[in-house]
């Protein structure tokens, strides 16, 4: 049997997870030039995820992240992969690093790297793992009888 839900729980949490992601989605955007990236910020998030299956179950996991767990790992292989064969388009080795470089107006020269998007499926398969155990492990406990 299901313990009831708890408002304070449940208010704590929501913010709380919200910290989490965002902290999550810092230390991923940060990630390639100090401490952090793809696989921290993704293992930030998976926490997030878990706080929200400790206080409701499966159900609330699914509510918050409606997306099917291959997805998200098929989403953050192929834009890592695409970015690590992208050396191959500009005549260099797999996963040789790409800087670009633009004079953007009002905000001067913006520059960009190949890191950030193989951090960024890096993050997503991080992510999408954490989903398959999430759900993997509450699917014997939501059928409605007690584990």
């Amino acid at each position: 049997m299901r313990h009831p839900r708890s408002l304070i729980l449940d208010t704590v949490l929501d913010g709380l997870f919200r910290t989490a992601l965002l902290f999550s989605l810092f230390l991923l955007f940060e990630g390639h030039n100090a401490p952090g990236g793809g696989f921290v910020g993704g293992l930030v998030a998976v926490g997030a995820l878990v706080l929200r299956y400790v206080a409701a179950g499966v159900p609330e996991v699914d509510r918050v992240v409606p997306v099917p767990a291959p997805a998200v790992l098929g989403t953050g292989l192929t834009i890592a992969m695409a970015t690590a064969l992208g050396g191959y388009v500009w005549a260099d080795d797999f996963l040789a690093s790409a800087k670009i470089e633009t004079e953007v107006p009002l905000l001067g020269t913006l520059k960009a790297t190949t890191a950030l998007p193989v951090d960024i499926g890096v993050y997503l398969n991080v992510l999408g793992l954490g989903l398959v155990v999430v759900r993997a492990l509450g699917a014997d406990t939501d059928d409605g009888e007690a584990a």
